[in-house]
């Protein structure tokens, strides 16, 4: 009878079978468990010891598009929080010529909680000199028409502008902003259109003082007396 209850109690769920079934899953789980553990620093980012931190944080900021946070630094270099500060600290010292080093024609500057390579302000005009030098000196046709709509039409919107060369100017303008040629006026408070006009760059470029001085357009289109309109209310019909 004894053999027959121990029969019984094995069977049913939670018996000795499966009570042994379920310590056997478990022990299972808990070594597949372990192992993902032991290899967890084998995934996880390796510091390069043999590589000063300085260095590494160095060769980061140097591709860097934008400012870098301490906490994205230390995650890069697998470094805790405050020696990758020590070492951003030495960095500005030593780009700063602190303690004799050449001071450098860059600064590790920090802006918006991160940190990034500017070049120093007072090597602004340099840059600024060397970027104009390798800019291309010519606009195709496409930027001299829309140049031209927009010195004798200012302000003027890009939908106006589109309107008159009766194609699409958006990436032509553009152009013209980032070559300084012409620049936002205002904004229409109605539209919210941008007005553009010609920049003081545009005079030194032609050689000229004022708009005043640009030629007269009308002898120029087929008819004279309408140039781009009417010349309502426009001395000299110039439009």
């Amino acid at each position: 009878m004894t053999d027959d209850v121990h029969d019984t109690s094995s069977a049913e769920p939670g018996g000795a079978d499966e009570m042994a079934d379920a310590r056997a899953i478990e022990h299972e789980m808990h070594a597949r468990a372990e192992h993902e553990h032991e290899h967890e620093h084998d995934r996880a980012p390796q510091a390069h010891p043999a590589i000063p931190i300085d260095r590494q944080l160095e060769a980061i900021l140097m591709i860097a598009d934008e400012p870098q946070s301490l906490v994205a630094l230390g995650a890069a270099v697998n470094a805790p929080v405050p020696a990758v500060r020590q070492a951003v600290e030495r960095l500005v010292a030593d780009f700063d010529g602190v303690d004799g080093t050449t001071r450098r024609g860059f600064e590790l500057r920090e802006v918006g909680g991160g940190w990034r390579f500017y070049v120093r302000q007072d090597l602004d005009a340099v840059v600024e000199q060397f970027v104009e030098a390798e800019r291309p000196s010519r606009l195709s046709q496409a930027a001299l028409e829309t140049l031209a709509v927009v010195a004798y039409k200012q302000p003027i919107t890009r939908s106006q502008i589109a309107s008159i060369r009766a194609v699409n100017v958006d990436g032509v303008v553009r152009t013209l902003v980032a070559r300084g040629l012409i620049e936002e006026s205002f904004t229409d408070s109605e539209t919210g259109a941008i007005n553009y006009v010609t920049s003081d760059l545009l005079l030194q470029q032609l050689g000229i003082n004022s708009l005043d001085e640009l030629p007269l357009i009308s002898p120029l289109l087929d008819d004279g007396a309408d140039g781009f309109g009417q010349n309502e209310g426009i001395p000299d019909g110039r439009v």
